[in-house]
């Protein structure tokens, strides 16, 4: 280094020229340095104004990208030429994809209302011609409920067992005979699971099963009827009523006869659905002999036949 030798030369100078002389000496040292690191081919490719740059030449932003070519419009990479390519031609540009937009939702359905309508006019029109063919027919008919009576009514075995007072017992035969008449001049009667009992206020004492039968158009039907009461637990109200009736002058004590059927009207091929018959005949007296309590038989008295009612 010929620094020593400088130094000797310029001992002399005074301070500030010797601190400007040792600036210049330094700039000329590092420009020497640069142009032999420049010359080196690691180093070729580096401009050597970013080796010595100054105030007057500051250095470049750096952005992360390559610099510039000098005199370049365009500071990025050309695209490739046609050569590159195997068909001598760059690909088209491909179209950009985008998912398909929500199909709208389809319109609600729409019934055939032109044929609800119509079917809806058939069926009313159809009910309503039916319940007109019912009705006139019922008109023509005119149905009519039968006549049901009491032509005999009498008791046998009569016994009224007091022998134990907080239950005591019944026994006894009744045989009635009902007299059943139809009114209808054009309908016959079907009857069917036909059931007669005897009651004496409200509990029942006997009752029995008739066997079905059919009535022709004003036809009069004799229904006899036999009913047992063997050992029939009875309330002591019962016994006290039948006592005291029969305790009377003429001994009379009244029974309620009731009788229950499924009956069905038919004329001609015309048949109705079917019924229940209810038949009520109240207060139907039996007189018992010498008016005492001992009497065991009985009969109808008052006026017979004693008409009952019926209802469907």
């Amino acid at each position: 280094m010929e620094f020593p030798s400088a130094i000797s030369k310029t001992e002399s100078l005074g301070p500030t020229a010797y601190f400007y002389s040792s600036i210049n000496r330094l700039k000329q040292s590092i420009g020497n340095r640069s142009a032999q690191l420049h010359s080196l081919p690691f180093f070729a490719n580096f401009p050597v104004a970013a080796m010595s740059s100054s105030a007057s030449d500051p250095k470049p932003i750096a952005t992360g990208y390559p610099a510039p070519a000098a005199g370049a419009a365009y500071p990025y990479h050309a695209p490739p030429p046609p050569s590159y390519y195997h068909n001598g031609a760059p690909p088209p540009p491909q179209p950009h994809y985008y998912p398909p937009a929500y199909a709208a939702a389809p319109p609600p359905p729409r019934y055939n209302t032109t044929f609800l309508r119509r079917l809806l006019l058939v069926a009313v029109s159809f009910f309503i011609l039916l319940g007109l063919i019912v009705l006139i027919i019922w008109l023509v008919l005119r149905p009519r409920l039968p006549e049901v009576s009491v032509s005999s009514f009498s008791i046998s075995g009569f016994n009224l067992s007091a022998s134990q007072p907080q239950s005591p017992q019944l026994s006894g035969n009744f045989d009635l005979n009902l007299t059943v008449h139809n009114p209808n001049g054009k309908m016959g009667i079907y009857y069917d699971r036909v059931t007669a009992a005897v009651l004496y206020g409200s509990d029942t004492l006997s009752e029995t099963f008739l066997a079905p039968f059919y009535q022709w158009k004003g036809e009069t039907t004799a229904l006899p009827a036999r009913l047992v009461a063997a050992g029939e637990y009875v309330d002591s109200d019962v016994v006290k009523g039948i006592n005291s009736e029969r305790g009377r002058g003429d001994g009379a004590v009244s029974f309620h006869v009731r009788v229950l059927a499924w009956v069905r009207f038919r004329s001609g091929a015309w048949r109705t659905r079917w019924h229940v018959l209810r038949i009520y005949c109240d207060n139907v007296p039996i007189g018992f002999r010498n008016g005492s309590t001992a009497a065991t038989t009985g009969s109808l008295v008052g006026s017979t036949p004693k008409k009952c009612v019926s209802d469907l």
